[in-house]
């Protein structure tokens, strides 16, 4: 079975952002790991490219219940990164940012699966800007909000600590096989998929 529960198939890949959408130029992209690490590097956007590259076909859910299923993606392990990184004995998770001020958190030990990626491609071009480009996170295993678009930085930490929706009501692990969508009442989830859309809440 391939469909979570609660979720609807679709052949299309709807557009949910929280806030405006950033306008990052391959040009001037970077993506840096810091923190609880020994090796604290950036990557370019060439440098990026001349790594490992690798293609998939993963499977998306979103929070807000659609799957979109057999999207190609090509791009670089988040694994073979943190590797570099060397991450030390301490740390335990990552709180991932991009452009535009966008964050969420992330176990290691969810990183480091075989597919997360940053994603710099989708189908049979370069990952399209309303979707993350140039260049985002990706973790099947989660609902897609834990996969950052706009990527920036990965701060490695010793302790978790939540990110934007996981702040604003939303469940901190977010696996989609077992529901975690949020915390809070339905009401309040209805008003999140609003502000993701860009929408003002309407009174209560």
């Amino acid at each position: 079975m391939r469909l979570p529960p609660g979720q609807s198939p679709t052949v299309k890949w709807p557009v949910l952002t929280a806030g405006p959408q950033p306008s990052v130029d391959v040009a001037r992209w970077s993506l840096t790991f810091y923190g609880e690490i020994d090796e604290p590097y950036a990557l370019r956007w060439d440098d990026l490219q001349a790594l490992e590259q690798v293609e998939q076909v993963s499977d998306l859910h979103c929070v807000t219940r659609w799957s979109r299923f057999d999207q190609a993606l090509g791009g670089v392990r988040v694994r073979d990164m943190l590797e570099r990184a060397r991450p030390r004995a301490a740390a335990t998770h990552a709180l991932v940012h991009s452009y535009g001020g966008y964050s969420t958190n992330l176990p290691l030990e969810a990183l480091r699966d075989d597919d997360v990626l940053i994603a710099h491609r989708a189908g049979d071009g370069p990952l399209a800007a309303e979707h993350g480009g140039p260049a985002r996170l990706v973790v099947p295993s989660r609902y897609l909000w834990k996969s950052a678009k706009w990527v920036q930085s990965i701060e490695i930490l010793d302790h978790d600590e939540p990110g934007f929706w996981e702040r604003n009501g939303y469940h901190n692990d977010g696996d989609p096989w077992t529901e975690q969508r949020t915390h809070a009442d339905p009401y309040a989830f209805r008003s999140m998929r609003r502000r993701a859309r860009g929408v003002d809440d309407p009174p209560r």
